[in-house]
């Protein structure tokens, strides 16, 4: 680590092992179920029942990853998260590369939430249409820079509630599909999709919808701060992940079954729609209240993910080491006020298409920017079953290629437009890691540094 990393870490080191288990999975739960699931039953109405095959691959999938996640975290418990796993396998270069476009993805995932609280925040009260979609959701950006600010253990309390919270309109819906389906099975039939089941559409289908699974690798990015992290990650990461997943295969079909194919395209609040299509006129409207909670929490927690990322790197040198200075509470202040800069003028990028088209781009370039640490960390497995050899790592090799295929199977589902977004993102990071490399070498040689 160069002496600027150290120095600007030590202006404030972040505290240890304020994360416990209810913490880590809350957090792995509350980011998973964000708005993706609330707004993504809009964006995936055109593809009809390819968008339930997708589900299926998609969960699936993501339960391989989040074994990968949870194998690393256990064979490496004092690696600070995923950076520290891809460069002891790959090297700092490909890692950075690799971080760079997670990181990316992370503040474009801040912006993609506060434009989706905001069309729910619209649903529930009629009148916040008055206010500009842009200045709401940068207001809400930076209300959760000033949480994070205040440091993990209070981010982590604030997870705790909204998890909890959010889970309530999982249950009204899963609670009421069931009600309906028992008292009025025809209602399920009246709508079918009519859009045929196609290989092309059922990979798109299951890309976008992956956008609503991000999160499993979540307890494992602020592992410099979670208590017992050989324990506590991989038990956080598969229990969050599996209730996550029986939630999203349970819902995820309800509107799409129940609500016409076009009208659900055009919502911008799809469960509202279902409750006031199926109870009446206004019957909705107060489970927006929860959703928006949900999409707060999410929102909360990715915040808290990216400013622990964005410390981690650059203490380890790869960023300016201004970004790893915390302050009292212990949180990475530049870091953060960064974060919210960058969210900001995403969400004003935005803003120049409709809610859904706009929400449905970030997904896809977010989920673009993922799936290079999805397939990295996947083949980090492979690498570490070639080191140690076939009787210490029983496993590891069907776990790492059955990652990695998903993976890849992702990235070709993706599209070339959101493909060579990623590219172009990861393009985007290689004057920081030079820059970096370059101002370690002077420091090394002893020779004078500006300040980061």
């Amino acid at each position: 680590m160069s002496g600027a990393a150290q120095s600007g870490a030590a202006a404030g080191p972040a505290p240890k092992g304020v994360l416990g288990f209810w913490m880590c999975t809350a957090l792995v739960v509350g980011n998973i179920i964000g708005m993706g699931i609330f707004l993504l039953p809009a964006g995936l109405a055109p593809y009809g029942f390819n968008a339930t095959i997708g589900w299926v691959i998609t969960l699936a999938g993501c339960l391989v990853l989040a074994r990968v996640f949870a194998r690393l975290a256990r064979d490496f418990p004092r690696a600070e998260g995923p950076f520290i796993y891809m460069r002891d396998q790959f090297g700092e270069g490909v890692a950075f590369m690799t971080l760079w476009c997670y990181w990316v993805s992370l503040w474009i995932t801040n912006a993609t939430l506060a434009v989706g609280v905001v069309g729910y925040a619209v649903a529930l009260v009629p009148g916040f249409a008055l206010v500009s979609t842009s200045v709401a959701a940068v207001a809400l950006v930076w209300l959760f820079v000033g949480i994070s600010l205040l440091g993990a253990r209070t981010g982590g309390g604030v997870q705790v509630a909204t998890t909890v919270l959010k889970l309530v309109p999982m249950v009204v819906v899963i609670a009421l599909g069931a009600w309906w389906l028992l008292t009025e099975p025809a209602s399920y039939t009246r709508q079918l999709p009519t859009t045929p089941v196609t290989l092309k559409d059922t990979m798109a289908a299951s890309t976008i919808a992956l956008f609503a699974m991000l999160g499993l690798e979540s307890a494992t990015v602020p592992a410099g701060q979670v208590h017992d992290p050989g324990r506590t990650i991989p038990r956080a990461t598969l229990a969050g992940t599996l209730i996550a997943a029986v939630v999203y295969i349970i819902v995820s079909t309800i509107p799409m079954l129940l609500i016409p194919q076009a009208e659900l395209a055009q919502s911008s609040a799809p469960f509202v729609t279902l409750l006031e299509r199926q109870l009446g006129e206004g019957n909705g409207r107060w489970l927006a209240l929860f959703v928006i909670i949900s999409g707060l929490g999410a929102l909360n927690g990715w915040t808290l993910l990216t400013g622990e990322l964005t410390r981690t790197m650059a203490a380890h040198g790869v960023m300016p080491a201004l970004f790893a200075r915390c302050n009292r509470h212990g949180a990475p202040v530049t870091a953060l006020i960064v974060i919210g800069v960058l969210a900001s003028a995403m969400v004003l990028m935005s803003t120049s298409k409709s809610l859904v088209q706009g929400f449905v781009f970030l997904t896809t370039l977010v989920t673009a920017a993922n799936l290079p640490l999805y397939l990295g960390c996947s083949l980090a497995l492979v690498v570490i079953w070639r080191k140690r050899g076939l009787v210490a790592v029983r496993g590891l090799l069907p776990l790492g290629l059955l990652g990695a295929a998903y993976a890849v199977f992702a990235i070709i589902g993706i599209g070339t437009e959101s493909l060579l977004w990623a590219l172009a993102l990861a393009a985007a990071g290689l004057p920081v890691y030079w820059a970096m490399r370059w101002r370690r070498a002077r420091d090394a040689a002893g020779m004078p540094v500006a300040p980061a």
